[in-house]
Parts: structure tokens; C-alpha cells; sequence
């Protein structure tokens, strides 16, 4: 694990700049203390990253829960009893890594999954322009298109250019140059570049300028809203750990309909990123699901015993993680060390660093997972390939991730079920035969499904009168009902339009 520390190390510097803020942004907006956010952060780095099969994932609060932290705290009454649920949302993970329903990950076709990564990329990009510019009126790290301060993903972006602050769009501009710069000219021609990463820099030039500022050396107007706020400055030792499920909370039904609602959300997401990060992986390497699923659900468990969010594996912070050279999941483990020691001993210097200055960071990792390259790709592909990949980039921007992912699998299985609809049979042209009547020899599909009849009834009532039919059964292995019915109906009615049928190689006694 240790023989790619040099680059690992450079890229859990950068993994850890990127999860801070957004740990916190989703204790935001999950209602919950802020330092929630940041223990999930560092259970689902360290602990996680140690159990856990994936070589590159990362684990964290993610913003798909949000929603559901935040009403399940309501639902339960308090934040204590809501921690009950997540402790027995990590028992049915486990449970579901134990019974093997990790399976489950190789359903989700490419086009779903590419979307889904071009989706979060764009997403990212319009989420972060606001804070580029110096607008943040929104939590950052926010995945929804309807946002908790009453605008949404559009809106903001408006106001955001009516509202900007120039001094933080000028850290921007500068961030984004030198990200630029390390990228594309000096990251290749000294070693000591590829360990200080890009972003390492940018962050730590952003937290001296608003050094230099506050002490008076600048003069520049930076209002704290436009920096990393950690815990309202509050030291981790106030923060109250470890909490014991109550007996009453235990017996309460709605406790565990949250835990299960908590558990299959939280592992149809791991699965997810697992899939996505394997795609994006050089190495090609395929994550164990069932172990990850293990690995989530002991998380999780802890998660809700120290007072901290819920936790997937999170496909921003992966892809973070993978552009930013890391090689095993040292890395991930050593982000999570970060958020440790920066809770305990850096709380005032973190919350030096600028919004403006995270955000060109997430902007490039946006980009890189929405390159046109993909986009030329996909459409090249076919529609059958392009329309789920398009309709998911869509739902993710519109409404949120899951929904995104569920409109492109429904659009999957459309052209999956209409495919299925279409190839019914196989059918040799029709010829005249000696009687000077049309002959036709229809060879049916390996396997036929209720899908399928309308397609072989619009093929046999539009064979005319006095033709041969010979059925051919030689590739067939299974038939639903519904086509054994159509099949001898039509067998039956072949009087009425002066047909000879002929069934070949049928051992369906059942026609």
C-alpha cells in the first residue's frame, strides 16, 4: 500500500482540501452539527478506506441523503434519535454486502453511468460558478436544483453575476491559471511538481492573501462568508461523542423505515460511484461490491454511535482523488487522517482558505468528467446509447443525482425492452413456391417474453391467404405464456385464411 505513497500523498492533500468544505456544506443541509459533517469525512476516509475493496473510491457524507437526514430528524425528533436509525442503516448494508446483493452494481449499463459522471461534472461547474465569483448564498458542495435558500441551480447563477465580488473572482482567475499552468507545463517537468500538487498550492496562496488581508498588509474587503467556515470556530473537544441507542427509540417502527430508506439509498449510490470509479480507474481495476457494501454498513454503524452523517462512497471526491494522480487507497485513508488533525489542531487556519479558491479546484475536476470527447463518443454510439446518457446528464442537472440515474435506467430499459420487442424472430424473405403461393419460415428467438407479442401478432396476421408457414423452434429455449397462446390461436384460426402451418423441431408440447 505504501509503494505509491509519493503520489497518494499529493493526492490526499487534495482530496482533503475538496471533502472539508463539503463535509460541512452537507451538515448544513442536512440539519445536523457541522462537526457531524466532519467525522463522517474522517470515519469514511480512515475506517471505510481500510475495509473497503476499492482502490480509488472515497468515502464521505453525501449530498443525496441530505434530504432524508433532514426529514428524518424531524420525523424522529431529535438528532440523538435519528443516530439510532443510521447505526441500524449500517446493519442491513452489511447485511446486504453478506447476502451478496452487491450483484446489483453490473446492472447499471454505461450509458447511465457515463451520464451520471458528465452529469456530476457539468453539475459541479454551475454549482461552483457562484462561489467563483463570490456569491455564497447557497451551502457549498449543494447537488440539488432547488435550493435551500429559495433559488435554484439557474437562479443562482443570475444572481451570482449581479452580486459578484471582485476580489474573489480575481483569486479565481488566479487559481484557475495556475491549475492550468501546473497542469499543462510544469507538472512534466520536475518531480517535485507531481508531489505539490496544483490545488495544494492555490489553497495555501488563497489562505496568505487573506492572511495578508486581515492583518492589514492588503486591502482588500473579504467578508467571512466568503471563506471556509469550520464549526463557527468552535474546537472539536465540545463536540459530543458517542451516543447509546434508548429503548424507546428502538421500538419505534418509524426508526427503522428510516434505516432501511437510509441503507438502500445509501448503497444504490456506493454501488453506483463504485461502478463510476472503476470506469475512470487507469489501472482498470474492479472494486469487490459485496465488500464495499460490508465496508459502508460498518461505517455507517459507527458513523451513528460518534454522531456523525451518514456516509457513501462519493463520486466527486473519487474523481478528485483519481485527476489528482493517487495509486491505491492510501489516499483515501490519508484524507481522512487530514479532516482528523484539521478538526484537532487547524481549525483557524483552515478557515482562511477561500470559496473562490476551492472552487477552481472543483471546476477543473468538473470538467474532466464532462470532457466533449465523451459527449462526440456516446453520440456516436447510437441513440440507444446517447438518449439514456443525455436524459440522465438532464435529470442530474434538473433535479438531483438519484433521480438523474433513475430517468437514464428507465430510459435504458426502453430501448432494452423495444430491442427485445424487435427481435422476436428471425424471418428468411418470403418466396413463391411451386403452387405460386408465398412461403415463409420464421425461426423464433432464443427466448420469448410477453414483450414480444405484439411484434409476432403484427408479423403473423399480416401473412396472406393460401401462404405456407413453417415455425421453426431450433434456437428457441424459452417462451412466455403469452406467446405459447398466440402460437396455437393461430395454428387454430389458419382454416380461416387457407394456411398450412408447420411446426419444426418443436419439443414444447405444450403447442
Amino acid at each position: 500500500m505504501f509503494k505509491n505513497l509519493k503520489s497518494d500523498f499529493s493526492s490526499s492533500i487534495v482530496v482533503f482540501f475538496v471533502a472539508l468544505p463539503l463535509c460541512l456544506g452537507i451538515a448544513l443541509a442536512s440539519n445536523a452539527p457541522l462537526m457531524s459533517g466532519l467525522l463522517a469525512g474522517i470515519i469514511g476516509g480512515i475506517v471505510v478506506g481500510l475495509l473497503s475493496g476499492s482502490q480509488l473510491g472515497v468515502t464521505g457524507p453525501a449530498a443525496g441523503l441530505t434530504v432524508i437526514v433532514a426529514s428524518s430528524i424531524l420525523v424522529l425528533g431529535s438528532w440523538e434519535n435519528f443516530l439510532t436509525a443510521v447505526i441500524l442503516a449500517g446493519v442491513i448494508q452489511f447485511a446486504f454486502g453478506y447476502f451478496n446483493l452487491g450483484f446489483l452494481a453490473y446492472f447499471f449499463p454505461l450509458s447511465v453511468i457515463y451520464g451520471m459522471l458528465s452529469g456530476i461534472g457539468i453539475l459541479i461547474i454551475l454549482k461552483q460558478i457562484p462561489h467563483a465569483i463570490g456569491y455564497d448564498s447557497s451551502f457549498f458542495g449543494e447537488e440539488e436544483f432547488a435550493q435551500l435558500n429559495h433559488e435554484n441551480t439557474f437562479s443562482s447563477l443570475l444572481n451570482a453575476f449581479s452580486n459578484f465580488d471582485y476580489f474573489s473572482v480575481l483569486i479565481f482567475i488566479v487559481s484557475i491559471a495556475i491549475l492550468i499552468l501546473w497542469e499543462k507545463k510544469l507538472i512534466n517537468k520536475l518531480d517535485i511538481f507531481k508531489i505539490i500538487q496544483g490545488p495544494i498550492v492555490v489553497v495555501f496562496l488563497g489562505a496568505l492573501v487573506t492572511y495578508l488581508n486581515q492583518k492589514g498588509i492588503l486591502n482588500f474587503n473579504l467578508s467571512p462568508e466568503h471563506l471556509v467556515n469550520i464549526n463557527d470556530g468552535k474546537a472539536f473537544t465540545e463536540y459530543q461523542l458517542f451516543s447509546i441507542p434508548t429503548v424507546e427509540n428502538l421500538l419505534n417502527i418509524e426508526t427503522y423505515k428510516i434505516a432501511l430508506l437510509i441503507a438502500v439509498v445509501a448503497s444504490l449510490e456506493t454501488l453506483l460511484c463504485l461502478e463510476a470509479t472503476d470506469k475512470l480507474d487507469p489501472d482498470k481495476r474492479i472494486s469487490p461490491p459485496n465488500k464495499e457494501l460490508k465496508a459502508q454498513g460498518l461505517g455507517n454503524v459507527l458513523c451513528g454511535f460518534v454522531g456523525a452523517l451518514p456516509i457513501t462512497q462519493v463520486i466527486v471526491r473519487s474523481s478528485a482523488n483519481i485527476n489528482f494522480g493517487a495509486k491505491s487507497k492510501l489516499s483515501a485513508i490519508l484524507h481522512g487522517v487530514w479532516l482528523l488533525v484539521a478538526i484537532i489542531f487547524l481549525i483557524p487556519i483552515m478557515s482562511l482558505i477561500p470559496l473562490a479558491s476551492l472552487s477552481a479546484v472543483l471546476i477543473i475536476v468538473g470538467y474532466k468528467l464532462a470532457k466533449p470527447d465523451l459527449f462526440k463518443e456516446m453520440y456516436r454510439s447510437g441513440m440507444e446509447q446517447f438518449i439514456p446518457f443525455a436524459i440522465t446528464i438532464v435529470g442530474i442537472i434538473a433535479v438531483n443525482l438519484l433521480n438523474g440515474i433513475i430517468y437514464g435506467l428507465i430510459a435504458g430499459l426502453f430501448f432494452s425492452l423495444y430491442r427485445s420487442y424487435k427481435n422476436s424472430y428471425e424471418l428468411n424473405d418470403a418466396v413463391t413456391n411451386k403452387n405460386g403461393n408465398e412461403y415463409h419460415h420464421i425461426i423464433l428467438a432464443e427466448e420469448i417474453s410477453f414483450f414480444n407479442k405484439a411484434n409476432l401478432i403484427e408479423k403473423l396476421n399480416a401473412i396472406p391467404e393460401n401462404s405456407e408457414v413453417v415455425i421453426d423452434f431450433k434456437n428457441n429455449k424459452y417462451m412466455a405464456l403469452d406467446i405459447k397462446k398466440t402460437l396455437k390461436d393461430f395454428k387454430t384460426n389458419a382454416q380461416s385464411k387457407n394456411l398450412k402451418i408447420t411446426f419444426v423441431n418443436n419439443k414444447n408440447k405444450e403447442i
